[in-house]
């Protein structure tokens, strides 16, 4: 039973999560630049401020948060389905934002290029979060548009694209992975850093 209310928990966190980086892409969608960088920081914010479960900011804190990979690969897949799912509504909000998202989508590939641009998104993530449990808020108020600025590709943002476009792209895996990659190698080399804080 303890289990179960711990899975249940692990959903609704990352369903939370899922709705605040939601509300950052439809801004973004809404917006455009130079200002929908900026207001998008809201999500990450949210998600740090209230503890919620977001794939991207949770996977270089395996060690450090002891999360399981079945956990990571769970928070990973509630954010992908409730993400895409917060999309489809969100397209029924606003006309506008639907071609936005569709011209994004387009944009996207399975490529090298594509790869390394969520690594670099990974990397950006991990630090914002990081300087965030250091006591600043900076990471995240800079982190993200930073990310945004260069065109690095977060899988949570881009799932909730889709579902705004409502299509699909394998790129998604692509993505999730480099994410993945960028933190763990942030964390790798930030980690003595990190021991000498504890």
């Amino acid at each position: 039973m303890k289990k179960f209310w711990h899975y249940i928990d692990l959903m609704r966190l990352s369903i939370g999560a899922s709705l605040l980086i939601g509300l950052g892409d439809f801004v973004l969608l809404k917006m455009g630049e130079p200002l929908g960088p900026f207001l998008f920081a809201f999500g990450l914010l949210g998600v740090c401020v209230l503890g919620l479960n977001l794939f991207t900011g949770k996977c270089g804190f395996l060690v450090e948060d002891g999360i399981t990979i079945l956990d990571l690969v769970l928070i990973l897949l509630f954010n992908l389905v409730f993400g895409y799912a917060i999309g489809v509504i969100f397209s029924l909000f606003d006309a506008a934002i639907v071609g936005a998202a569709e011209a994004k989508v387009a944009t996207w590939s399975m490529s090298l290029e594509f790869f390394l641009k969520s690594v670099m998104c990974g990397v950006i993530m991990y630090l914002a979060v990081e300087l965030y449990r250091r006591g600043t808020k900076l990471g995240i108020l800079l982190g993200v548009p930073l990310f945004i600025f260069c065109g690095f590709q977060h899988s949570i943002a881009n799932v909730i694209t889709m579902g705004v476009a409502v299509e699909f792209s394998w790129t998604i895996l692509l993505c999730a992975a480099g994410n993945f990659a960028g933190a763990i190698a942030a964390w790798g080399l930030c980690r003595k850093r990190v021991e000498q804080k504890n």
